[in-house]
C-alpha cells in the first residue's frame, strides 16, 4: 500500500513537472529590424548666442518667448568709452571729408594761377631783356638777373604744382582714412548689440538688465519656431548600418502612447570619445502640432523589415542559431531579422514544430 501511494505521488509530481514546460509554435508575422538610439529634440537652426565684448546689460529688448526676425537686437551691452569714440570718429569724418576741404584745394590753384603769371611776366622780361643785350642795351648783370627770375618763377609754378597734387592726395587719404575709422567705430559699436542671427524664437534669455557678461557664458538660445529635429546618439557599433532616408520610429514621454515617424537627415562624421556615439539627425515626416527644444525621446532606427516571417521569442533560441522541439530534439536553424523581442526563423523547423524553451 506504501508502495502504490509513493509511486501515484512521483506520477503526479512528473505530470506537475511536465505541464510546465512551455510550448510555443513559430508565428507569421511581420518583423523590423532596429537600432536603438536616444537623443533629444532640437529647434531646426538652433543656436547659442554669444557676446563679443565684455560690458554690462544695458538694455533687454526681448523677453523669452518673443518671436524675431534676422537682425532683431536682443540687447544691448552698455560701453560708454565706446560710444565717445565713435562720436569722435564722426568729428574727425566731418572734419576729413574732402567735400569740406575743397577749398584748400581752390587755394592750391590760385597759387598755381598766381604762380603761372608770374612765370610767363618773368619769362617775357627774360626775353625782352636777351633782345636788349643783343643790341647792346643794358648790363650782363640784369640780363642774368632777368634770366634767374625767371629760372625761379618757373620753379616755384611746378612746386605750386606739385603742392596741389599732394594736398589732393593728402585730402583724399585722410578722407578715406576718416570714414574707414568711423566704419571700425561703428562695427565695434556694434558688437555690442546683440543680435538675431535667423528668423525664430527666443527660447532662452538667462540674463537680467544690470548682469555682468564676458564671451564665455551664452547670453540667449535662439532657434525655429515651427521646425524641429531630432538628435540621436548612435552607438559607434552601429553606426555603420546607418544611412540617409532610414525611417525612424520615435516614442516621447511628452506623448505617451503616441509613436511617430522620422527620417534620416544627416550623420555626423565625428565620433564623440567620452561616449563612443555619433550623432545621427532625423526629421519628423508627420511633426508633432507642440514641441519644444530638449525634450527626450527614445527611438528605433529601422534597418530592415519583412513581412509573413515565422518568428519565435528570441529566448527560444540558443546562440541564435539551436532550439529545442517538445520532444527535447535539439534543431540548428538558421536566423534572419530580429528585434528586442522576436527572431525569424529562415530554416530549420515548420510553422507547425512545437519548441519548448530553453532551461537557463
Amino acid at each position: 500500500m506504501f508502495k502504490t501511494l509513493t509511486y501515484f505521488i512521483l506520477v503526479l509530481f512528473f505530470l506537475s513537472c511536465k505541464s510546465k514546460v512551455e510550448k510555443i509554435k513559430p508565428s507569421i508575422e511581420s518583423i523590423s529590424e532596429s537600432i536603438y538610439a536616444s537623443g533629444i529634440i532640437k529647434s531646426k537652426n538652433q543656436y547659442q548666442a554669444f557676446a563679443t565684448v565684455n560690458g554690462i546689460i544695458e538694455t533687454l529688448f526681448v523677453t523669452e518667448g518673443d518671436s524675431v526676425k534676422k537682425g532683431t537686437p536682443i540687447l544691448l551691452i552698455s560701453n560708454e568709452a565706446q560710444r565717445l569714440n565713435k562720436d569722435n570718429a564722426a568729428l574727425a569724418s566731418q572734419f576729413s571729408d574732402y567735400n569740406a576741404n575743397i577749398g584748400k584745394l581752390k587755394e592750391a590753384k590760385l597759387f598755381i594761377e598766381l604762380a603761372k603769371n608770374k612765370m610767363k611776366n618773368d619769362s617775357l622780361l627774360f626775353v625782352r631783356q636777351k633782345n636788349l643785350w643783343q643790341e647792346k642795351i643794358g648790363s650782363q648783370v640784369e640780363l642774368e638777373q632777368r634770366e634767374l627770375g625767371a629760372l625761379n618763377s618757373k620753379t616755384s609754378y611746378l612746386s605750386a604744382i606739385e603742392k596741389y597734387n599732394e594736398l589732393n592726395r593728402q585730402l583724399g587719404f585722410s578722407s578715406s582714412q576718416s570714414k574707414n575709422n568711423l566704419l571700425i567705430s561703428n562695427k565695434l559699436e556694434s558688437d555690442f548689440t546683440l543680435k538675431s542671427e535667423i528668423d525664430g524664437i527666443i527660447y532662452s534669455l538667462p540674463k537680467s538688465k544690470g548682469d555682468i557678461v564676458g564671451l564665455q557664458a551664452a547670453l540667449a538660445v535662439i532657434g525655429d519656431a515651427k521646425h524641429f529635429i531630432l538628435e540621436m546618439q548612435v552607438d559607434e557599433y552601429d553606426i555603420l548600418k546607418i544611412k540617409k532616408g532610414l525611417i525612424v520610429i520615435v516614442n516621447m514621454d511628452s506623448y505617451k502612447g503616441k509613436v511617430f515617424e522620422a527620417v534620416v537627415t544627416k550623420i555626423n562624421p565625428i565620433m564623440n570619445e567620452r561616449s563612443k556615439t555619433f550623432i545621427v539627425e532625423a526629421e519628423f515626416i508627420q511633426q508633432p502640432e507642440i514641441l519644444y527644444p530638449n525634450i527626450t525621446f527614445e527611438a528605433s532606427i529601422v534597418m530592415n523589415t519583412k513581412n509573413n516571417a515565422m518568428l519565435i521569442p528570441r529566448n527560444y533560441v540558443l546562440n541564435d542559431s539551436i532550439v529545442i522541439k517538445s520532444n527535447g530534439e535539439k534543431v540548428i536553424v538558421k536566423t534572419g531579422l530580429k528585434d528586442y523581442q522576436k527572431i525569424e526563423i529562415v530554416s530549420g523547423i515548420s510553422a507547425n514544430d512545437e519548441l519548448i524553451k530553453p532551461s537557463e
